[in-house]
């Protein structure tokens, strides 16, 4: 499933957080880890030692991914650092797409401070500009991640991004066994009540019903033993986080 993961390092509590996690996948796949740390050259992080100038965020990466390699090595990951300069968000991606990594790893936030947005900006726009799946990782300081999943949650409208998401979801439920639920969300609540009116149950629901009949017919041929579909009613966003 995956050969090569891309996970972009700062040291902060979030990227910590979700390193023994990484570890985690990369055994359960065999996958080399590169762990990558990005010094933001947007930021004033030019120092002069001994008249030469140095750039202290580089220094400071090369600790950080140091770091991270020992925490790896004692998992018995496989494992490869480096340390670039430029825009994180614009980066991460790039870098991913050069080298043919199959997946990035990236938290949301860090739990605390100015941290917390940053991170948060930067993951969603590595969400955005990227070509290689992203793992996001949501953490919290009660909250712990496990691996293998055993429930994934396949959301779908119909339309070319949900079909390329849920592709990949059904090939990471095949290799784990993991039950999927696939769910489409009528959003009936941006529809004024005379369009409810006029609109029959049925033909509010239709696109939705067909939007998960088709990721369903995909998870027949993953031979998935265990799939189930809703169709629900309310704002996609809280539905599915619910």
């Amino acid at each position: 499933m995956y050969d090569h993961i891309l996970l972009p390092f700062d040291g902060s509590d979030g990227a910590t957080a979700v390193l023994h996690h990484v570890a985690e996948i990369a055994a359960a796949y065999d996958a080399t880890v590169q762990v990558l740390f990005v010094a933001d050259t947007t930021r004033d992080s030019m120092t002069v030692i001994g008249g030469e100038p140095v750039d202290a965020l580089v220094g400071h990466g090369e600790d950080v991914v140091a770091d991270a390699e020992r925490t790896l090595a004692t998992s018995g990951v496989d494992c490869e650092t480096d340390v670039i300069q430029g825009n994180p968000a614009a980066e991460i991606p790039a870098y991913a797409e050069r080298y043919g990594h199959d997946l990035i790893v990236l938290p949301t936030h860090g739990r605390t401070g100015i941290s917390r947005y940053l991170l948060g900006s930067v993951t969603e726009k590595v969400v955005r500009l990227s070509d290689v799946p992203v793992l996001t990782a949501r953490m919290q300081s009660d909250e712990q991640l496990a691996f293998p999943y055993e429930n994934i949650l396949i959301p779908t409208d119909g339309s070319p991004a949900s079909t390329a998401a849920a592709k990949h979801g059904l090939a990471l439920a095949a290799t784990l066994d993991a039950t999927v639920h696939i769910v489409s969300v009528v959003d009936d609540t941006s529809l004024g009540p005379d369009v409810r009116s006029v609109l029959s149950v049925d033909e509010l629901e239709r696109p939705a019903v067909e939007a998960v009949e088709e990721v369903a017919t995909k998870a027949d041929e993953h031979a998935l033993a265990h799939v189930q579909t809703y169709v629900e009613h309310g704002s996609p966003a809280e539905v599915i986080r619910e």
